[in-house]
């Protein structure tokens, strides 16, 4: 390569590139493809900062849809217990937690298909409104919802909204057959037109073909505007479900994800999501110098496991990441320090 090209900071899409484009972005020396994200990554964001979310399952289990990777589907028997919509009261109190802990956004789920106009959404609606009091910034992910119900969310005070693409186009049928991508845009159409900021990513590992990851960072990117927060996840198989048998996935595939996504979706804060128990610190390390600037803290994912909050704090804290606040300003202590390990 030559030296001079390559100290060259790399150009910007004005547009986003084609499938075959991205696909050929994806297949780059790996770490010409990393060099280049981490110049992207640092024109737009601080590369010592990391966003902490944590997440809380609301609602366990019982889910009608046969998501192929999902341990809440009434369709398949896994070791996933059902669990009622909590009270508003345990929501708020797991809130706090996670705000001592250092987490600057809460994000709840519930394991519905769509959600249903009523008492337990309205119950939602208080839920969202008790933990933007506390001065965390909110989120949840509730299934498919219209346009009016996006808009009563956004009224309670929620900030973003995540409904992930799952996979690229051609291998969506294979994972999930009882909804369409096109049922997933729609939701994301009303989410930003109720002005709610839009999370949504992927999941990694299901069977695709480098192709079909090309497709998924196509959708991603060509969402106008581009999301605010794109979660980057690799399966965690789980005993029942139809991919409990899925190949694991190698670690460079998520880490070309993570630069790719960074390159093309610039401004987003782009998320080391589940999976992170399979990957060593050091493939952490790279995802991070290639873009990725939030994770979530805690032991659990919904119904996976996380790794703990004290080797987050270890794995930061070599790194000198540090965790900055969301809608309450300020940098936290991070969830990088002895904060979070308690």
């Amino acid at each position: 390569m030559d030296r001079g090209a390559a100290a060259c900071e790399p150009p910007e899409y004005v547009a986003v590139p084609s499938i075959d484009a991205i696909e050929a972005l994806l297949a780059r020396p790996l770490l010409d493809l990393v060099y280049d994200a981490a110049t992207v990554h640092r024109r737009h964001h601080a590369p010592d900062a990391m966003q902490c979310s944590q997440l809380l399952s609301i609602k366990t289990g019982g889910c009608s849809e046969d998501c192929g990777y999902c341990s809440q589907s009434a369709r398949f028997k896994t070791p996933v217990e059902r669990e009622a919509l909590l009270d508003v009261e345990a929501v708020v109190a797991n809130a706090r937690q996670a705000r001592a802990n250092g987490a600057d956004r809460f994000c709840m789920g519930a394991a519905w298909r769509e959600v249903k106009d009523g008492p337990e959404f309205d119950r939602v609606l208080r839920m969202v409104q008790e933990v933007k009091a506390l001065g965390l910034e909110t989120c949840v992910t509730l299934g498919m919802m219209n346009g009016p119900q996006a808009r009563r969310l956004r009224a309670a005070g929620l900030d973003y909204y995540n409904h992930n693409l799952d996979t690229g186009a051609s291998h969506y049928d294979q994972v999930i057959t009882t909804h369409s991508l096109a049922d997933r845009f729609a939701t994301l159409e009303h989410v930003r037109a109720a002005g709610i900021h839009v999370c949504s990513g992927g999941i990694l590992g299901m069977g695709e073909t480098p192709r079909a990851r090309a497709e998924l960072l196509h959708q991603l990117a060509s969402l106008s505007p581009q999301p605010e927060s794109v979660p980057i996840n690799t399966l965690v198989p789980v005993a029942g479900t139809r991919l409990e048998g899925a190949t694991p996935l190698d670690w460079t595939v998520v880490v070309r994800m993570v630069a790719a996504a960074r390159i093309l979706i610039p401004r987003a804060v782009i998320r080391l999501s589940a999976g992170r128990t399979g990957m060593t610190e050091e493939g952490q390390a790279l995802c991070f110098l290639a873009g990725a600037n939030s994770l979530f803290i805690g032991d659990e994912l919904l119904t996976t496991q996380n790794p703990s909050p004290s080797s987050d704090a270890s794995l930061l804290g070599k790194l000198g990441l540090r965790a900055v606040a969301g809608a309450s300003g300020g940098d936290r202590e991070a969830c990088g320090s002895g904060r979070c390990a308690g």
